[in-house]
This record gives structure tokens, sequence and C-alpha cells, in this order.
């Protein structure tokens, strides 16, 4: 049996960006069976890359695996991991899921809520490359970011 072809390309100019490299130390760090030993940071990566070909093969109805779940958790991680390092402040992720994939994500910074996204469709969660991940979770960031500074008093309570 063949190994499907990665999406993620050697030398992808974006597996050097803040986010991808923050990405695959949360998923290294949920590994907690040494799964990912030896393994490229592409084929780490892999998975999170939903081309157009990969979301086919996925049914629209599904219920996400424990698997996904922990890579939707690792994602919030990591931006919660990065606006604590650009902010300063303690950034705490809180994410329910249900069977279901629907749900809702919050990152916290004090009494502040600076990320809030609703999930849906969670077993076909993914970008459609490094690209893409790497600049829609910029703006994310960004725009915590700049909620941090407008509201520091109940970022900081």
């Amino acid at each position: 049996m063949s190994q499907p072809a990665l999406a993620v390309e050697t030398g992808d100019p974006y597996m050097t960006s803040d986010v991808v490299v923050e990405m695959l130390k949360q998923l290294r760090a949920i590994d907690t069976y040494d799964t990912y030993e030896g393994w490229p940071e592409e084929k780490i990566i892999d998975p999170l890359v939903m081309t157009k070909e990969r979301k086919r093969e996925i049914p629209i109805i599904g219920d996400p695996d424990e698997t996904t779940l922990s890579r939707v958790k690792a994602y919030y991680n990591s931006i919660a991991s990065l606006i604590e390092k650009k902010s300063g402040l303690m950034a705490v992720p809180v994410i329910n899921i249900t069977h279901e994939g629907f749900g809702r994500a919050f990152i916290l910074v004090g009494k502040l809520i600076v990320v809030d996204k609703t999930l849906r469709d969670v077993h076909r969660f993914g970008f459609p490359s490094l690209e893409d991940l790497s600049s829609k979770t910029e703006v994310v960031i960004e725009k915590a970011l700049a909620l941090i500074a407008q509201f520091r008093e109940v970022a900081e309570a």
C-alpha cells in the first residue's frame, strides 16, 4: 500500500512562520505516545492542510475523531501562546466542541475575550495551504492584540 502524497512540500517558506513553528510545538506536546518521533515537520503539519481533494474525500456530515479534536485544540493553544508572547499577558484558550463537531472557541486574556470563534464541521478542520494558515492566524492575533491594547485594564484584570 502506498502512502498518499503530502500537501506540504519540503522547503515550503511558511514552515518557518511563527504560527507554523508554534503549531508544531503544540502538536508535539500532545503526542504522548511519540507517534511523531522521527517524522519530518512537513509530515506532522500536513493534516492541517485541507486541499479541495482532501475535503472531497471527507463526508459533509460526520463526527470528529479524537485526533482531529486534538488538532483543533493545538491550533487554539498555539494562537493563545503567540498572543501571550506578543502581549506579555497570559492568554487562555477555552474550547467546547460537541460530539457532532459544533462548538465554540474563546481565548481569554484576563477578563477580556480576545478571540471568539464559532466552530462548525470540525471533522473537516484545516486550511487550504500553510500560507492560508499563517495569514489567517496572523489576522486573528493582530485583532486580539488590538483589543488588548484598547482594553488593557480589562486584560490585566
